[in-house]
């Protein structure tokens, strides 16, 4: 655990160690209680203190005392969060294994702990069961049902799903075999606003609402399947909207809010948008940040224009776009007074239909424009594999309160719609910056169950104290996604919420959701993934670039099963198959789906993620990922915001130079700091990494390049440097 060594064991901790940190001293009877009953260092000493003494008003560095105390000799991975046998069976893949477990596993079943991990085995060694057992759980409907769960085509190294079924996965999310009519399927609050009741939406004003919109969009007469962008903050319209696209059979077009012109006409291009939903400006605090100009600035096609909070928009449009309010307007206009409040016939396509265009920023492979990035439809299966992710591995279910701040424009946009409505949970939309108190108020008091989040914002939220005295008592666990999580900073989230788990996600735009994650039913581990995805077989692939057993710990580039339920299949500017399965391992017959990240599995069967195959770095021919040398940098000095390691080859050639670019907290007398936090860094990664690692230059940056998720862009840097190396040699 590195600096954590410098934590007394539980055993020794005093009463004046306590009363150091202000804490009354009956805690510390109730911690020898604790120790006398279950040792001073086991995972059950944790779970009790974690339950029993801590709660979110102590002091955080009494939580880092407890749990590096308990766990100092532990080794990798200690469990952060237990999981009860009693709970256990209330979850969804709980109550289904009591009922089904036998029938599964035969008579190794014993109980859904003890029994999960066979049950993900049995998830990718019987997907025919196991998804049609799913999708009967979470209530699909189909208009016509499919033949077969999965035919395998030497065609299709991925596998033709669901072939024949035809569907609508937008009719599916407001189907009233989720929920009543009466039953919120939507809160939200607007920033600015947060002293008012959050606001509600019922199953039957959205059904009404999304209605509207289907039968305002036919108005347009586009052709069915023609692309409709969606470019607007993710609040209550901009989802009404992309569940009306859905049901009306057209594809969604994902645009990210925060993009400059520039990005936004790559994607309608590509994309071939015939018309884009927007807004004329995005509140933030007291700014107004202009959207529809930077639309019109990408000579979108015509657009529908929302005003911001006002009801009417205070901007003039250009000729052929239309204001939201006219567009309501439109049926009143087109015969169809019968339409108000009467059901939209959804369309029903073919299992293979796209549904939504998203694009990634991935550097996996080659699009046919460089720069640009890739195309990746959704087909009308990938709804459910959002769904069942959620389902499985975030246990989102009915009376749910699910939010996770982020934006249609990217994967988790759509996943939140779908992971929430398909499984009779309630989404929470905040309107507004999740980095500030607001945020944390709208959690409180929507009563959040299961809050997502990316780690960049736990790190503002720790570092600005932005959250303290809000009671998040509710949240049943969190999911992370984005990058790489912190020990330090996800053991300070889960003491917001009395030691809720986090359950990590990792997966991609392509996979329409994850294939490494955790579980409420196996102990979970701080900055770790407890187990492949259901339905999905993980490979790391060694250094001859095969497969090492899946039992046996190690490091390597990341190998997908190609079996994969909702993955993508195609791309729209780039050659799938090139992409993905062009030069990998053959397994058992079939060949692996590449991923392009590096992952390690650990001595006890936990996964990290050490970033993309491209962030990997070889200094003095050790091969190093960016991450770890950057966990350790970060933990040097309490004024570190961030770090980014790169390797940059010195201008004269020979082994790369490592390079640490720092964002500080605070940056006065950075000259003397710079110094000293070389030193510091060089000790740091020579004790804890490597002895022979050695810093060769520290750069500070008011902040990191990240692409518009949040990874950061240390490509970028690195070319940066590169060229300042080259110039200075000149």
């Amino acid at each position: 655990m590195g600096h954590h060594q410098n934590y007394k064991s539980l055993d020794s901790v005093t009463v004046a160690d306590f009363e150091a940190q202000g804490i009354p001293s009956e805690l510390h009877e109730k911690l020898t209680q604790i120790v006398g009953n279950y040792g001073s260092a086991t995972p059950q000493t944790w779970h009790h203190i974690s339950k029993q003494i801590l709660t979110p008003n102590l002091p955080f560095s009494f939580h880092q005392m407890m749990y590096y105390g308990c766990y100092k000799d532990f080794g990798p991975n200690p469990p952060a969060w237990l999981p009860d046998p009693k709970n256990a069976q209330l979850t969804n893949i709980g109550q289904l294994l009591e009922r089904h477990g036998k029938e599964f596993l035969g008579s190794k079943y014993e109980d859904p702990i003890s029994s999960f991990a066979d049950f993900q085995r049995f998830s990718v060694s019987d997907q025919e069961v196991f998804w049609k057992t799913i999708l009967e759980e979470m209530n699909i409907s189909f208009s016509v049902p499919p033949e077969c769960i999965l035919r395998e085509t030497p065609s299709h190294p991925g596998g033709q799903w669901l072939p024949g079924a035809r569907v609508n996965p937008a009719k599916n999310c407001l189907s009233k075999r989720k929920r009543t009519l009466s039953d919120v399927a939507i809160v939200w609050r607007s920033e600015g606003n947060d002293e008012a009741p959050v606001q509600k939406m019922t199953l039957q004003e959205l059904r009404e609402s999304v209605w509207t919109v289907a039968y305002a969009l036919e108005t347009l007469g586009l052709e069915k399947g023609s692309s409709i962008a969606i470019d607007m903050p993710m609040d209550v319209n901009s989802v009404v909207i992309y569940l009306a696209i859905v049901l009306a059979g057209y594809v969604a077009v994902s645009i990210a809010d925060s993009f400059a012109p520039s990005e936004i006409s790559t994607r309608l291009i590509i994309s071939k948008a015939k018309a884009i939903f927007t807004q004329d400006f995005i509140s933030r605090g007291e700014k107004k940040i202009p959207l529809y100009s930077r639309v019109v600035d990408a000579h979108s096609p015509m657009a529908i224009v929302i005003p911001n909070r006002a009801s009417s928009l205070s901007i003039e449009l250009r000729d052929g776009d239309i204001s939201w309010p006219d567009f309501l307007e439109r049926l009143k206009d087109s015969n169809c007074l019968k339409c108000r409040g009467l059901e939209f016939v959804a369309v029903e396509q073919n299992i293979d239909a796209f549904t939504n265009i998203l694009f990634s920023s991935g550097t996996t492979g080659v699009v046919k424009v460089p720069g640009d990035p890739k195309a990746i439809p959704w087909t009308l299966l990938t709804p459910f594999k959002a769904a069942a992710d959620g389902w499985c591995h975030m246990d989102i279910k009915k009376g749910d309160v699910v939010a996770w701040p982020t934006n249609l424009g990217w994967m988790m946009g759509p996943w939140l719609v779908y992971a929430s409505l398909l499984n009779g949970a309630i989404i929470a939309l905040y309107n507004g910056s999740p980095l500030g108190s607001g945020f944390a108020k709208f959690v409180q008091d929507a009563k959040v169950t299961m809050l997502g989040v990316i780690p960049s914002i736990v790190r503002t939220w720790k570092a600005k104290s932005a959250i303290d005295g809000y009671d998040w008592s509710t949240i049943r666990c969190f999911g992370s996604t984005g990058e790489a999580s912190n020990v330090d900073e996800y053991l300070w989230l889960m003491g917001r919420a009395e030691y809720k788990p986090i359950i990590e996600y990792c997966g991609g735009t392509e996979i329409g959701g994850s294939f490494v994650s955790g579980s409420m039913l196996q102990p979970q581990s701080l900055a770790a993934f407890s187990t492949a995805v259901m339905g999905c077989s993980l490979h790391i692939l060694g250094d001859d670039g095969l497969p090492i057993p899946s039992d046996v710990p190690g490091i390597g580039e990341l190998a997908i099963g190609p079996l994969m339920f909702g993955a993508s299949s195609t791309l729209l500017n780039a050659d799938h198959n090139e992409i993905y399965f062009k030069g990998m391992p053959v397994l058992n017959g079939k060949v692996l789906r590449r991923h392009g990240d590096v992952f390690e599995r650990t001595s006890k069967g936990y996964y990290h993620a050490h970033g993309r195959a491209d962030d990997t770095m070889n200094l003095g021919g050790i091969k190093v990922s960016s991450l770890e040398i950057e966990r350790i940098c970060n933990a040097v000095d309490e004024n570190i915001l961030e770090t980014a390691a790169v390797g940059v080859p010195p201008g004269g050639g020979g082994p790369e130079k490592l390079v640490i670019a720092v964002v500080f907290k605070d940056s006065d007398n950075l000259e003397q700091n710079l110094v000293n936090l070389m030193m510091s860094f060089n000790t740091a990664l020579q004790r804890k990494l490597n002895p022979l690692f050695k810093v060769s230059s520290i750069v500070p940056l008011p902040s990191l390049p990240r692409t518009a998720t949040n990874k950061v862009m240390r490509r970028v840097l690195r070319q940066q440097f590169s060229q300042a190396e080259q110039g200075s040699r000149l």
